[in-house]
């Protein structure tokens, strides 16, 4: 065989196409049910992918509307914080012309003293119903237990027959505006009595103790 043969026997043809990579549906093995139950499985594996992802993207929007709204809750609420922190001192004075007259200057007042005292007093309602309107609230923390959240202790009154640390005086009402303190209640304590009992629990130890009453009565 002369070289010239060999040669043209090697050289491969440039416009001969390159062999194609069988895919697993494509393999010459899986018989057509096999390949529609492989191609069922990927569908199925899409489904189940684009499902996931479609509940997290609720989830997310669902927690984004709940964020809003208590932005939106917050902002309305405390919008007036600055403006009632402002009309505490108004409700202060009126609480104070109040104060100044003794309780039998008032029930001898007549004429013009009475129509002031009635007008201030009414006031003083009318305004405190309007802060509340707006979700700010007075405290007059008289009789309860002492909470360093919302009061302010001024001074320790030492009293064996009130309840330790309970508050025995209000000298400046408090007020709150939701769970927002706006401006402390100033409160003398208790000091030197026995332990303090929530009517609550005062309640619970009642009916326990009317139980075993019972109980023992049977």
């Amino acid at each position: 065989m002369s070289e010239e043969k060999q040669n043209s026997e090697t050289v491969e043809d440039p416009l001969a196409e390159a062999p194609v990579e069988e895919t697993a549906t494509d393999a010459p093995y899986l018989n057509p049910l096999e390949a529609a139950e492989l191609r069922i499985a990927e569908l199925e594996k899409e489904h189940g992918e684009m499902k996931d992802q479609l509940l997290r993207t609720v989830a997310e929007m669902e927690n984004l509307r709940r964020r809003t709204e208590k932005e939106v809750r917050d902002a309305k609420q405390f919008s007036v914080a600055s403006f009632a922190r402002d009309m505490l001192a108004v409700a202060d004075n009126l609480r104070r012309g109040q104060e100044a007259v003794a309780d039998e200057d008032r029930v001898a007042a007549e004429g013009a003293l009475k129509a002031l005292l009635d007008g201030t007093a009414m006031t003083e309602r009318e305004m405190l119903k309007t802060l509340e309107k707006h979700g700010v609230k007075k405290l007059n923390p008289e009789g309860e237990k002492f909470d360093p959240n919302y009061h302010q202790a001024m001074f320790e009154v030492p009293n064996p027959d009130v309840p330790n640390n309970s508050v025995v005086q209000v000298v400046q009402a408090g007020y709150v505006i939701g769970t927002r303190v706006l401006r402390p209640a100033m409160v003398g304590v208790a000091k030197g009595g026995p332990k303090f009992v929530s009517p609550a629990a005062d309640e619970e130890s009642t009916d326990d103790a009317s139980g075993e009453g019972l109980d023992k009565s049977v």
